[in-house]
């Protein structure tokens, strides 16, 4: 039986013997199907929880949330069955957001669950953009997407798709334009921040502001491409993710699945060649998975 808790995570590949999780928060307009290949390639390593926000795919009946602090605490009520193993963040752009506001909530509700934030494509927190991009009209909302770049453009130009993709993604721009990082705030855990070299959005200096967002240690990776370098580049991703966990002293592991847990993740799967990062096989083109 579904519960409503339940439609807020999806678990692509379950991996009970994993030693931690990784918690995967989408971009704006996105979906936890754009993890399906990283949940694969991470598999049996470590298992991959993907948040589906409502208003799209089997959510899409649901009415948005356009309020970031609203959807991180909803989000910390799904997570709280999670709990019995350690838990790791990764956010996309919007995602990141998220992530760190869910890692802040977790932290102090659980103060040893999280054990890295790793924060992709976005600006530290206390970064605001100047113009609110959800007030922009179709068109010019169109235009920045384009600009962000990424495989799946051609679902901007399916004009079938375009009124079930547009509502969620104006709501979730809402979100974030709406958003303001309370001054003061930081993680206790380690932080990397993950962004392209030629990212239009996202500067490296821009990314590399995480660091005052934590007192944990910091480490920045930058990849060739742009916004969405993780089409790209998703095997140099889960090498990263991978290095780091793996890199955790084993006393992080104990509760969950004994002090052998750091040193003992297996080797992950091997993506097959023609997967998308942003989609599983078998997985038609959904709308919302841009950007």
């Amino acid at each position: 039986m579904t519960t409503a808790r339940d439609l807020w995570i999806q678990n692509f590949h379950p991996a009970p013997l994993a030693p931690c999780r990784l918690v995967c928060f989408p971009h704006a307009g996105g979906s936890a199907s754009f993890y399906h290949p990283i949940s694969r390639s991470l598999a049996p390593a470590v298992e991959v929880l993907a948040v589906q926000y409502p208003g799209r795919q089997f959510r899409r009946a649901e009415k948005c949330i356009e309020d970031i602090g609203e959807m991180a605490d909803r989000i910390c009520d799904s997570l709280a069955r999670h709990a019995d193993r350690p838990m790791a963040l990764f956010g996309h752009s919007m995602g990141a957001v998220l992530a760190f506001e869910v890692a802040l909530r977790l932290e102090r509700a659980t103060p040893d669950t999280v054990i890295h934030v790793f924060a992709s494509a976005r600006s530290a927190p206390s970064v605001h953009g100047g113009e609110a991009i959800h007030e922009r009209d179709d068109e010019a909302l169109l235009a920045h997407l384009r600009q962000l770049g990424g495989t799946q453009l051609k679902l901007l130009g399916d004009t079938e798709l375009l009124p079930l993709i547009l509502p969620a993604l104006r709501s979730d721009y809402r979100a974030v334009d709406r958003y303001r990082h309370r001054a003061g705030e930081r993680l206790r855990c380690a932080v990397t921040a993950l962004t392209g070299d030629a990212d239009p959005a996202v500067s490296v200096d821009a990314a590399r502001g995480w660091r005052d967002h934590t007192q944990g240690s910091f480490d920045l990776c930058v990849l060739p491409g742009g916004h969405f370098y993780l089409d790209s580049q998703s095997a140099a991703v889960v090498e990263v993710i991978l290095g780091k966990l793996r890199g955790l002293p084993a006393s992080e592991f104990q509760h969950a699945a004994g002090p052998r847990a750091a040193v003992d993740i297996p080797t992950p799967r091997t993506r097959r060649p023609g997967d998308s990062p942003g989609r599983g096989p078998g997985d038609r083109a959904a709308a919302g998975d841009r950007p």
